[in-house]
């Protein structure tokens, strides 16, 4: 081996090796132990950033570990190529969608190729190739069959200046559009949704088998299905036969009711309200949960409680799609009801007093949403509010007022996308059958590719006439295709079940998903805890009731790493901050990014950057290489047991490191101490002299396993020094995991702390096995023990063994 490290050539070198030699290409047929390891695939935005190393170096990591521990191990990487970033960025560079994801894919693989990753590029997946969306579509249309896909009328995000639908995500935190900057507002069209509200129960359900995530995802889960328990309540409107029924989750308020807010297309509302321009404005800002707007109807409710008369009225935050798209309204007791109440003047009623304190309606400064005594609510005055929520519903259903019902957050998944990079909708529409999905046969319908992308109207399928014009798959009539495309949260809901293989007459392939799924180790951002993680347990339970596989949880473990930080905020282009990954592997190498990305930080907090711990990671790398170039001609028999002095500390703390570094991956993936440890070992090997055959025979031995153990980390460097020793029959990667001696790796003498009132006091030296009254007798002894007992006894005497000794005086 050369004397001097040069991670360019040496990592050209390797990643060319592994690719020839298909090293990462999984070997599943006779193995016992299978592991399925897998990042979240990245969007083909034009080139990895330092949250793609750290994300990708973690799964990594994982996988040669695994693979090293003799698992066969699935270790894939794909594209999540759909998509509006492709779409924008052909309208302003005057290319194709396609041809910009393409260079892109091609780039980034490249990327991560340098890097080193083990990944199966065999099984690569592409989500924009017709190859895979044609599943999307097949999929679909099954969910269709079973009336899980259904078609109907929903308000979406609208920009009249672009003059085209929105995706929730374009929409920017103040209702403005993330392209001209110009207000957002709700449009009704019609759209096609997927019913996951089917799956609500099995989805809440199933968070408390999840062991393996993370509780504040679970909890994410949890909120976001939304499950509460209340009660129904039909509140009669003068002048007409048809009630206004509400659903509440606080009953216990149903006394202070002093309006009632209904959605602005809810059936009532156009038939109550007189005031049609008001209505209209509303409509305009409906959903806003911002602004407070809102149009008296001219119509009144009566309270079925108290026989008040409660005016309705019309307001923009009211949802449809939650609930029965009218609330009762209790200013008092509610934020959203008082800061409308004050707008209009309308009158708060206080029913719940806090324990202590009188609230006055003309006085208050918010609502009151906490617990606290009923007051002025008839026979339930005097209760505590979580009583009278039980109490209250009994008589609501006693008197047949109304009953209760569960509810929950969750909404149905609106999938239709009015833009063109996406998968069409599989779906024709005739004058005479109606609503008819596109044969099996027929799949895939392909998107066309010569197409006017303007950015702005409807979608650009709808104004290709080649596209739309087609017979009908029944009566063989013209029809026109759905124009629609489909959300790309759907592409990432199933792609991991494609992985497993990639049969061209099906979806998946059922042996290998029960073979591989579910995914042992899943790899990604907080930032998917709810929308990716969601739908793909959704889909996950879709596909097994179609009979395809038996799994019900896609994921078995889930890590969430934190960010990359510069400068005290995320890394990002508007905060010019950012890191060039390309910059780092030309200067330092790909193993210098990567020991870095998993020294900095464990791997679920965010990593600050730092250029000097970029330099410590490659001085690290350079001190290895220097030593096993020093000691690479070592070699000599040694007897364990008849080591001595210092030959005998390295033997021991090489166990001790091959313990330690084990435990941290296999536990909490503490990547960060793990090779802590390793730098440890690294300088206690650099401090050893060996001057006999044993000792020159504990550096070999010593050599080989800090290679195999920095080779997860740092896999190039690892190769070569592998090699370096002459023990490169194979790629390390492909030999085995060390192992260490429990007998072996336990210390002959140990620092004993000794303290007084839990203060450090005094250290010694003592034998391993010294016994728990032996050490307090070592701890009284101390010189400034016995000073501080003055020949009094110690209160007390606390031993934690083979640590320290606590006198409390």
């Amino acid at each position: 081996m050369e004397d001097r490290y040069k991670p360019q050539e040496i990592e050209a070198r390797w990643q060319a090796y592994w690719e020839e030699n298909e090293i990462f290409r999984v070997e599943s047929e006779g193995k016992d132990r299978h592991y399925y390891c897998l990042e979240m695939f990245p969007y083909p935005s034009g080139k990895i950033h330092m949250g793609h190393v750290r994300n990708y170096s973690i799964g990594d990591v994982i996988a040669r570990y695994k693979k090293m521990r003799g698992y066969s191990v699935l270790h894939p990487m794909g594209w999540d190529a759909f998509g509006l970033p492709a779409e924008n960025a052909a309208i302003q560079r005057g290319i194709h969608p396609k041809t910009w994801t393409i260079e892109n894919t091609n780039y980034m693989r490249a990327q991560l190729k340098k890097m080193g990753f083990s990944y199966d590029w065999s099984r690569e997946v592409t989500t924009c190739t017709p190859e895979y969306y044609r599943w999307n579509q097949w999929f679909f249309l099954r969910m269709f069959e079973r009336g899980l896909a259904y078609r109907k009328s929903s308000f979406v995000n609208w920009c009249h200046s672009c003059g085209t639908v929105l995706a929730n995500e374009q929409v920017l935190d103040d209702d403005r559009c993330w392209r001209c900057d110009s207000r957002v507002v709700q449009k009704e069209l019609d759209q096609w949704f997927l019913k996951i509200t089917a799956y609500a129960d099995e989805l809440l359900e199933g968070c408390e088998v999840l062991t393996g995530w993370p509780e504040r995802v679970t909890t994410m889960q949890r909120n976001w299905i939304g499950k509460s328990e209340g009660v129904e309540v039909d509140f009669p409107v003068e002048g007409l036969d048809e009630p206004l029924r509400i659903f509440t989750t606080r009953p216990d308020t149903l006394f202070g009711v002093t309006f009632m807010s209904m959605a602005a297309n809810h059936p009532l509302a156009s038939v109550l309200t007189g005031d049609k321009a008001g209505l209209q404005r509303v409509r305009e800002c409906y959903g806003d949960i911002q602004a407070k707007e809102g149009v008296f109807t001219g119509h009144y409710a009566r309270n079925p409680l108290t026989g008040e008369r409660v005016p309705i009225w019309v307001a923009n935050f009211v949802l449809m799609e939650y609930g029965t798209g009218a609330v009762m309204a209790v200013p008092a007791h509610d934020q959203r009801d008082f800061e409308f109440g004050r707008k209009y003047g309308i009158d708060v009623k206080v029913v719940i007093q806090p324990e202590g304190e009188v609230l006055a309606p003309a006085t208050m400064t918010e609502a009151y949403v906490d617990p606290g005594i009923l007051v002025n609510s008839s026979d339930f005055s005097g209760l505590g509010s979580e009583e009278a929520k039980g109490r209250i519903m009994d008589h609501i259903e006693g008197q047949g007022l109304g009953r209760r019902k569960l509810n929950y957050r969750l909404r149905d998944w609106g999938v239709s996308r009015q833009r063109y990079w996406g998968t069409p909708i599989p779906i024709v529409y005739c004058d005479t059958c109606g609503t008819v999905p596109v044969p099996d046969e027929q799949l895939p319908v392909l998107l066309p590719e010569d197409v006017d992308l303007t950015g702005g109207g409807s979608s650009p399928l709808a104004r290709h006439e080649a596209f739309v014009r087609v017979n009908c798959p029944v009566c063989a009539k013209p029809a026109r295709r759905e124009t629609d495309t489909m959300d790309t949260f759907v592409d990432s809901s199933w792609y991991f079940l494609r992985y497993t293989g990639q049969p061209s007459d099906r979806p998946l392939d059922s042996t290998q998903v029960s073979r591989w799924l579910p995914v042992d180790q899943y790899i990604g951002g907080i930032e998917h805890a709810v929308l990716h993680l969601l739908y793909s347990r959704f889909f996950t339970r879709v596909v097994r009731d179609i009979g395809l596989m038996e799994v019900d949880e896609p994921f078995r473990n889930l890590l969430t790493q934190g960010m990359v930080i510069k400068d005290g905020a995320k890394m990002s282009k508007s905060k010019g901050n950012v890191v060039d990954p390309d910059h780092l592997v030309g200067h330092y190498g790909a193993d210098t990014a990567r020991l870095f990305a998993l020294f900095a930080a464990p791997p679920e907090k965010d990593l600050e950057w730092s250029d000097k711990g970029v330099e410590g990671a490659h001085r690290f790398l350079h001190r290895v290489w220097a030593l096993v170039f020093r000691h690479s001609g070592n070699s000599g028999e040694f007897e364990p047991g008849a080591l001595e002095g210092a030959g005998r500390a390295i033997f021991r703390k090489t166990h001790q490191t091959i313990k330690k570094v084990t435990l941290d991956i296999d536990r909490d993936f503490h990547f960060n101490t793990a090779i802590a440890a390793l730098m440890e070992l690294t300088n206690d090997l650099t401090n050893f002299s060996p001057a006999t055959a044993p000792d020159r025979g504990v550096m070999r031995f010593a050599l080989e396993r800090l290679i195999l153990m920095l080779s997860p980390f740092a896999p190039h460097i690892a190769e070569e020094l592998w090699g370096g020793l002459g023990t490169a029959r194979t790629s390390v990667s492909q030999a085995p995991w060390p192992s260490w001696d429990e007998e072996a790796a336990r210390e002959d003498e140990i620092e004993l702390v000794v303290q007084i009132n839990g203060k450090v006091r005094a250290r010694a030296m003592v034998p391993a096995e010294t016994t728990e009254e032996t050490l307090k007798s070592i701890a009284l002894s101390q010189e400034k023990v016995v000073e501080a007992l003055r020949g009094k006894p110690p209160r007390r005497v606390i031993v934690v063994k083979g640590r320290l000794v606590n006198v409390v005086v």
